[in-house]
């Protein structure tokens, strides 16, 4: 055996601050391994498919077969065609946070030519407020007591087990 004067020392200090550092590395490359996915939702239409459409000569067909059909139309007009794009992805409490939003609106002429071309993001939006109105309904405001036992006597007299129409059967056809 070896004198243990000659066997170095081991403190547990520095074993420690390497556990340490490995735990926090461990963790922190954990969170980014399994980060979700984001996920797009709507038809994303990509800078290079817009260059091939060229306004005053293609047509709706030839916007179909390089875009595909629109995510949504006009609702008053069937010549404009709308194209929405949001790419979402799973925040705190897996609520769905956005990260972007791209709005591509194409209008065309009465003979289906593409007149025009219009990228919008999220800096266009405006903002909408929500208007805080109750509709009116016919009707009582009775609580939940008065309707529960507002009907304890109320009872067909034809219910169940008892025999209706003139012969006691079941009620004559007309």
């Amino acid at each position: 055996m070896f004198p243990q004067s000659l066997l170095p020392r081991l403190s547990p200090r520095p074993f420690s601050r390497h556990l340490a550092v490995l735990t926090i590395a461990i963790g922190l490359a954990g969170c980014s391994a399994f980060q979700p996915a984001a996920q797009l939702h709507g038809n994303k239409v990509d800078a290079d498919q817009l260059k091939e459409l060229t306004p005053g000569t293609s047509t709706r067909a030839d916007v179909t077969a390089v875009i595909g059909s629109p995510t949504q139309r006009a609702p008053f007009d069937d010549n404009t065609w709308i194209y929405v794009s949001e790419i979402t992805r799973p925040r705190i409490g897996r609520t769905m946070g956005v990260e972007e939003q791209r709005v591509v609106v194409l209008t065309f002429d009465d003979r289906g030519i593409l007149r025009g071309i219009q990228s919008k993001s999220a800096d266009d939006s405006l903002p909408v407020s929500v208007v805080e109105r109750k509709t009116p309904s016919p009707g009582s405001e009775a609580s939940f007591l008065q309707q529960l036992f507002g009907n304890i006597g109320r009872f067909n007299a034809g219910g169940a087990g008892v025999p209706s129409g003139p012969s006691g059967g079941a009620p004559k056809p007309f």
